[in-house]
């Protein structure tokens, strides 16, 4: 701040000063208080902004307040100065607003509560302004004001009944709707269930189809009144069913009444009865109900329902499917014989007992259904051009709940080539995730259902984040549900969801990665919409003092953008943050870290960071490998004192140290990707070789023989990279040259067999194994499962495939790309053509050297792991060797290599 700056500053901060003792002696009456007053101290406020001097400003009032409590002016500009800085304390602005409302002052109140809500919403000022409004009898401002209102209280029960009743009277239908449901919920957090049934008979009146709203309420009314309100309420639906005929929904709400009380004679009574309506036409109803005891009070109703439903879908044109015949349809049903058409299998016979558990019944429009029914270019056709068509067909096929890999098992490969469905299931994920009658299941994220009823995005987020359990899942489905552009706030949807997160705050004895993730998710709300942090009185340092392991609590933190907002608030808040950034810097791998650190002048801590990971790089390993690629070119950096030479060097270390961690099975997936990292940057970014191109051979041989020493290297690796050397230092000395065999615990491979394995393993995972998968399924349904041939069977089968597709997917993971470029007719090796001269039989005899995957030994291609192949690897032309065959020993001389042809 420059000095003319500081005399302003100074001068303003004077005039306050002089203003508060001037009203202090003189005493001014409120009778002399206007608006316009108000202004004038409104631009004393934009000025002390701009001179930033607000902090001191509002100093200078709460201390002349400590002694003068009821100073308008240092009410107004230390309320007022709080609100600036979203600082959750209004209670000067209150005392102020309540002076003045005690001397009906109504233009200054509602002066006073239009400014405290140009800083957001506020419910003290909201209902203080809707007084003044009545005051005026403006009842149409009146309405708009509680319609903000309830908005921001979430308890506000009363005030959303009146505004339902106040459209209702317009009438505007569809919003008194909205206000009844809004109404509705907060009666029943309040547990007042005579306001709660008057709603219930509204919106049954207004909206009786929409049935998902009042089964997910009813679930609310059982667990926060009782379960015997549910009931109640459950009737009252069930009526309006029966008089709108809507049969199945009856049906549905009878099972939920009987779930609640299972001895309820009347909806027993009653269930038989929708289902006698359903049926009527059923060639055997009466039949089916008095085998499954549905009308005996003695018979458990649940296990009588799920007997009759069983039985009744067996009728004369209804499908079926049999594991060995497929599909078929009942061509006749005559007493207890059924009769059954499958396409390779006509006319064929059972009772119905043995249909009822050895067959399964399925609707006219199920996937298996059309396979057997359409012909297979139209079924192809309307999948590939219709896919929320394709889908609801699935998904409504198995209980109206499927997965994604279960919807691929049904296309591929029987609708849709493997290649159709990478296109096409990215049309179906997008349908999935934005379709208004696409939902996920309530238990299971994973489970996809298809809904009668629409719903909103709102809706739809809302059901995922119930049906998810992992907490940082949670806290992405709620940011995208306030980032959606219509996201309303004061919905049952997110007050359950921000409640979720608000909970962890208000019953916390220890500090985990859940209380500070909800802190960060609820301060991040609470400053786009203040209303939410009312009752927020943790503060940050509060909540990071009792975290005892902060670098395990950060890794904890499973979510990019919590981790950023963690480390801003460790740095404004925390004032050892330069020393916690060190700390934090090998679990956070961020450059926010290293680029704070440098621009506040801690250059010292950035270089003793860097040494500190390379020094305990087995410890640090992927910090070092981030450092090298990001940070190694930085000015500062030199003042590390790691060189070149000692960074790559770490790197092969590392590379080594991962190997050999992959093989022992410690944290395969983790060290799989930071061994890739390093040797992507050693050999495919080309940095070994761009060092043999700048290095002398001193230092080439040093990292050379690091190199050589990391065994699970591909071996085709380390031959490219000698080659490399002997280009440039054609008389380079290897140690160990003449001995050294390259064996590798990989697999090295052509590019042509790799495929063919791959297309070997897709087509298992494509094709075999869920067609196996619904062998088993089906063999289950058959019960008994003890003396059920064709349930061990397909055991079998799954056991044989679990064991190819585990041995193939080794083989493909150990599987090096031979590059038919580097092959090195120095020596014989993998992908050479090498001519022996057989000296015992004086024969020449020629060898292709490739991997057990082309081995063909009667075209003499040999493996390069076979004993023989292991024998001519590495020989030079000239070079003989001896080898035994059927313990006999015949010597061999190498006449010539060349490249193989591939």
């Amino acid at each position: 701040m420059s000095k003319n700056e500081t005399t302003g500053s100074t001068a303003l901060l004077k005039n306050v000063q002089n203003m508060l003792n001037e009203e202090k002696w003189t005493r001014a009456t409120l009778s002399n208080y206007s608006t316009n007053q108000f202004k004038e101290l409104d631009v004393l406020l934009k000025d002390a902004r701009e001179k930033r001097v607000y902090d001191d400003l509002k100093k200078t009032c709460d201390e002349h307040l400590a002694h003068t409590k009821n100073s308008i002016i240092a009410l107004y500009l230390s309320g007022m100065a709080a609100l600036s800085r979203q600082i959750i304390d209004d209670s000067a602005l209150i005392n102020l607003v309540t002076i003045f409302v005690d001397n009906h002052k109504w233009s200054i109140v509602k002066y006073l509560c239009e400014r405290i809500l140009d800083y957001g919403e506020s419910k003290f000022a909201l209902r203080t302004l809707a007084e003044c409004y009545r005051n005026d009898n403006d009842e149409e401002a009146v309405f708009a004001i509680w319609e903000r209102l309830i908005k921001v209280d979430y308890e506000e029960a009363d005030l959303a009944k009146a505004l339902a009743e106040h459209y209702e009277k317009l009438p505007n239908i569809e919003e008194a709707v909205e206000y009844y449901k809004k109404a509705l919920h907060r009666y029943i957090n309040k547990q007042l269930f005579t306001n709660v049934r008057e709603i219930w008979a509204k919106l049954l009146e207004y909206c009786p189809q929409d049935i998902d709203f009042f089964l997910h309420v009813q679930k609310k009314i059982a667990k926060n009144i009782s379960e015997e309100k549910a009931v109640l309420l459950l009737e009252d639906v069930y009526a309006s069913c029966k008089k709108r005929q809507d049969t199945d929904t009856a049906i549905s709400i009878l099972k939920l009444i009987l779930q609640y009380d299972e001895k309820d004679e009347l909806a027993r009574k009653e269930i038989t009865a929708c289902f006698q309506e359903k049926y009527a036409a059923h060639s055997q109803l009466e039949e089916y109900i008095r085998i499954s005891n549905l009308s005996q009070k003695w018979r458990n109703v649940h296990e009588a329902i799920q007997d009759f439903e069983k039985h009744i879908a067996f009728d004369k044109g209804n499908f079926v499917c049999h594991r060995t015949w497929g599909v078929g349809r009942i061509a006749k049903v005559q007493g207890d014989e059924i009769v059954i058409d499958f396409a390779k299998k006509r006319n064929h016979s059972m009772s119905l007992k043995m249909a009822v558990n050895a067959l399964q019944t399925l609707s006219k429009d199920h996937i298996w259904v059309l396979k057997a029914t359409w012909k297979k270019e139209k079924l192809h056709d309307q999948v590939k051009d219709d896919p929320f068509w394709a889908l609801q067909t699935v998904i409504r096929s198995f209980d109206n709940s499927c997965d994604i890999k279960r919807i691929k098992a049904e296309m591929v490969p029987s609708i849709l080539s493997v290649g159709e469905w990478t296109a096409w299931s990215a049309k179906a994920r997008e349908v999935l995730k934005s379709d208004p009658s696409m939902g996920v299941s309530p238990e299971n994220a994973d489970l996809y259902t298809v809904r009668d009823r629409p719903i909103s995005i709102q809706e739809k987020l809302f059901n995922e984040f119930r049906a998810q359990k992992n907490f940082f899942d949670r806290a992405q489905t709620l940011r995208n549900y306030v980032s959606l552009k219509d996201a309303e706030l004061d919905s049952e949807f997110f007050t359950e969801m921000f409640g979720y997160f608000s909970g962890y705050l208000s019953s916390w004895n220890q500090v985990t990665e859940q209380v500070v993730a909800s802190y960060l998710l609820v301060k991040d709300l609470a400053g786009r919409y203040p209303h939410l942090g009312i009752g927020l009185e943790l503060n940050f340092l509060q909540i990071f003092e009792g975290i005892e392991d902060v670098p395990a609590l950060f890794v904890g933190l499973k979510d990019a953008k919590l981790r950023e907002e963690f480390l801003h608030h460790i740095k404004l808040f925390a004032p050892s943050w330069p020393d916690i950034y060190v700390k934090l810097f090998p679990y956070a791998l961020s450059a926010s870290i290293v680029t704070s650190l440098s621009k506040e002048g801690y250059e010292d801590k950035l270089v003793a960071m860097v040494q500190t990971c390379f020094e305990n790089f087995r410890e640090y390993r992927e910090a070092v490998v981030w450092i090298y690629k990001y940070l190694s070119q930085e000015p500062w950096f030199k003042k590390t004192g790691v060189t070149a030479e000692k960074q790559l060097i770490t790197l092969i270390h590392i590379m080594d140290i991962t190997y050999r961690e992959i093989e022992n099975h410690r944290d395969t997936a983790e060290n799989r990707k930071i061994n890739k990292q390093v040797y992507t940057i050693l050999f495919k970014d080309g940095v070994l070789n761009s060092l043999i191109k700048s290095a002398d051979s001193d230092m080439i041989l040093r990292i050379f023989t690091f190199i050589e020493d990391v065994k699970d290297l591909d071996p085709a690796d380390k031959l490219k990279l000698r080659s490399s050397i002997m280009d440039k230092y054609p008389d380079f000395k290897f140690f160990g040259d003449t001995e050294k065999t390259f064996i590798t615990r990989g697999l090295i491979v052509t590019t042509a067999m790799y495929q063919e394995k791959q297309r070997q393993l897709a087509h298992i995972m494509d094709v075999e194994v869920p067609a196996n998968s619904k062998e088993i399924a089906f063999a289950l349904s058959l019960g008994d499962l003890r003396e059920n041939a064709e349930y061990k069977a397909a055991k079998e089968k799954q056991e044989l495939l679990n064991s190819t597709v585990a041995k193939l997917k080794d083989e493909i993971e150990r599987a090096q790309l031979f590059d038919p470029g580097s092959v090195n007719t120095n020596r014989a090796s993998f992908g050479t053509k090498v001519l022996l001269g057989n000296e015992s039989s004086k024969k020449d005899e020629e060898y292709t050297i490739l991997g057990p995957w082309e081995s063909d030994p009667e075209n003499r291609v040999i493996s390069y792991l076979s004993p023989f192949g292991g024998t001519i690897l590495n020989k030079k032309v000239g070079e003989k060797f001896s080898f035994s065959i059927n313990d006999k020993k015949v010597s061999y001389i190498v006449k010539q290599i060349s490249p193989a042809a591939l």
